[in-house]
C-alpha cells in the first residue's frame, strides 16, 4: 500500500503533524509512506522511522529563480520534481495542509483516494476542488495537531495518543555538545533556551525585557543561557545580549533542526515567542514558557500538559494581526510573570506524548 501525507510548511505545521504520521505507521505497518514537504521544513522529518521517503518541492527558491539568470534550471527541476511526484500511484494521499498549494499537488499526484477537508475551513483557498473524498469541515478553534487527528478519525484511523518520535541522531547530539563546549557550557545543572524571534511583528516581546530576564535566571536560577533564532535573528539576538549585565550564548544561525532539537532535549526550559522552535521544543518533551499576542494558543499552542502560556488577557486578542499600531497585547507581559513561569516551570517531569 502506497501513502501520501501532504504538509508542507510550516516548520509548526509540520510538526503538528507527526501524530498522525505515527497514527497512519500503526495503522498500516506494511505501508510504503511518503511525505510531501517544502524545504524549509524538511529537516524536521528526514530520517523518521515512520517515513519511508520524502519528496521536496523547492516553491519559494523556484518562484525566486525563475526571474533570474537560473530560469532554466529551476524548470528543470520543477519539471524533475513533478515527474518524482507522479511517479507513484498512491492509493492514498492525505491532504493536511488544506491550502491552494497543498491542492495542485494533490492534482498533480496520481492517486485513488484524495482525502481533506470539505469547504467551509477558515484560510482553505479551495483546496478541496481537488480532493475526491472530503471531510466534513472541523472547528478552527480546535488545536490544530487535533484537527489532523480528526481528519483521520474520518477514514477509521483511532489514536488516543500523540506521539511525535522527532528523529534525533547521536551526530546531532555531539554537534549540540561542541556548540555548547564554545561557549564554555559543559554538564549545565540548569541549561535555559531562548527563542526571542519571530517571523510577525506583533508576536515580539520587548528586546531588553529578553536581556533583563536572562539576566535574572543567570543571576538568581544559576542558570546557563543560550538564544537561539535563525541567521538573520543573529543582530537581534546580539542586541539583547549587549543590553545584558553578563553573559549569554547566540547561537542563532548556527543550527539545522536536528541539532537545534539536540539542545532544546539538553535544555531544562525552553522560553519561545509563537513560532516553530516553540512547537520542536514541545515536541521533544521540554517544558515550554511560550509567549502570546496576536495569536490562539487553543488553536496553535505548544501542545501538551508541561506547558505554559504567559498572555495579556485583552478584549482585542487574540486577532491574527501582522501588524498593529500599539501592539499591548505583547508589551504588557513582564518579565516577572515569564520569571515566574519559568521557575515554575523547571519543577515538571520531561514527557514526549501526550494523550488527546
Amino acid at each position: 500500500m502506497n501513502i501520501l501525507i501532504v504538509k508542507l510548511s510550516a516548520i509548526g505545521d509540520v510538526i503538528h503533524t507527526l501524530p498522525a504520521l505515527n497514527a497512519v505507521r500503526k495503522q498500516y505497518p506494511d505501508a510504503h509512506i511518503t511525505w510531501l514537504v517544502e524545504e524549509a521544513a524538511h529537516g524536521v522529518i528526514k530520517g523518521h522511522k515512520a517515513l519511508d521517503r520524502i519528496i521536496v518541492s523547492k516553491r519559494k527558491t523556484w518562484l525566486k529563480g525563475l526571474a533570474g539568470r537560473s530560469c532554466v534550471k529551476n524548470l528543470r527541476e520543477v519539471c524533475s520534481f513533478i515527474k518524482e511526484l507522479r511517479d507513484t500511484r498512491y492509493d492514498l494521499i492525505l491532504d493536511f495542509q488544506a491550502l491552494l498549494k497543498s491542492g495542485v499537488l494533490i492534482g498533480l499526484a496520481r492517486g485513488g483516494r484524495k482525502i481533506g477537508f470539505d469547504k467551509g475551513m477558515e484560510h482553505q483557498e479551495h483546496s478541496y476542488i481537488f480532493l475526491n473524498e472530503r471531510i466534513k469541515p472541523v472547528d478552527m478553534e480546535v488545536h490544530a495537531l487535533i484537527r489532523g487527528m480528526m481528519l483521520l478519525e474520518s477514514i477509521g484511523i483511532h489514536s488516543r495518543e500523540a506521539v511525535f518520535n522527532v528523529p534525533v541522531s547521536d551526530q546531532d547530539h555531539n554537534a549540540a555538545d561542541d556548540l555548547l563546549m564554545q561557549h564554555g557550557i559543559k554538564t549545565p545543572k540548569l541549561l535555559v533556551a531562548i527563542n526571542p524571534m519571530a517571523k510577525w511583528e506583533t508576536k515580539l516581546w520587548d528586546n531588553l525585557k529578553f536581556s533583563n530576564l536572562a539576566d535574572r535566571l543567570i543571576k538568581q536560577a544559576n542558570a546557563d543561557v543560550i538564544f537561539t533564532g535563525s541567521m538573520e535573528d543573529s543582530d537581534a539576538i546580539e542586541d539583547i545580549i549587549s543590553n545584558m549585565k553578563v553573559m549569554a550564548a547566540n547561537l542563532a544561525g548556527r543550527t539545522d533542526l536536528k541539532t537545534l532539537a539536540a539542545l532544546y532535549e539538553k535544555a531544562s526550559i525552553i522560553i519561545s515567542t509563537d513560532t516553530g522552535p516553540m512547537h520542536l521544543a514541545a515536541a521533544i518533551g521540554t517544558p515550554v514558557v511560550a509567549l502570546f499576542g496576536p495569536t490562539a494558543p487553543r488553536r496553535t499552542g505548544p501542545f501538551g500538559p508541561a506547558h505554559t502560556i504567559i498572555r495579556a488577557d485583552l478584549e482585542c486578542s487574540p486577532c491574527f494581526k501582522r501588524q498593529c499600531k500599539t501592539i499591548d497585547c505583547m508589551k504588557q507581559i513582564t518579565v516577572d510573570q515569564v520569571f515566574d513561569a519559568v521557575m515554575s516551570a523547571i519543577l515538571l517531569p520531561k514527557e514526549n506524548k501526550s494523550n488527546l
